[in-house]
């Protein structure tokens, strides 16, 4: 993936979270940036736990870990990204329905994307 594709991918992202600040109660990101850079720091933790743990424990794996996990990362990143707030709660219903919206809007991980550019060489 080119990084344009990586950007375009990005903002869809911080897009879905500002909508999934919408929809759930006990989950708020502050506006555009904090989206955005909420995005890439669920985007790295969800890398380093699947780089670490593999496939079954992410959001792909389609597993109770893997929605548990998922939930958990965004628990976690409202510590690092400011103009975040959430909840138990208000992570797994995040987790609940951005897995919904993974399944109208698929995309590969970013550690499979990273593994198919460096098979290529």
């Amino acid at each position: 993936m080119h990084i344009l594709g990586h950007i375009v991918r990005f903002i869809v992202a911080a897009i879905v979270l500002m909508v999934v600040g919408y929809i759930v109660p006990q989950f708020s990101v502050g506006g555009f940036w904090s989206a955005l850079f909420l995005a890439l720091v669920v985007a790295a933790l969800g890398w380093i736990i699947e780089g670490i743990f593999g496939k079954r424990v992410t959001p792909f794996g389609r597993g109770i870990v893997g929605f548990l996990a998922s939930a958990a990362v965004i628990w976690v990143a409202q510590f690092i990204v400011g103009g975040v707030a959430v909840t138990w709660l208000g992570a797994i219903l995040a987790a609940l329905v951005i897995g919904i919206i993974d399944l109208f809007i698929p995309v590969s991980t970013p550690y499979d994307a990273g593994r198919r550019e460096t098979s290529r060489d």
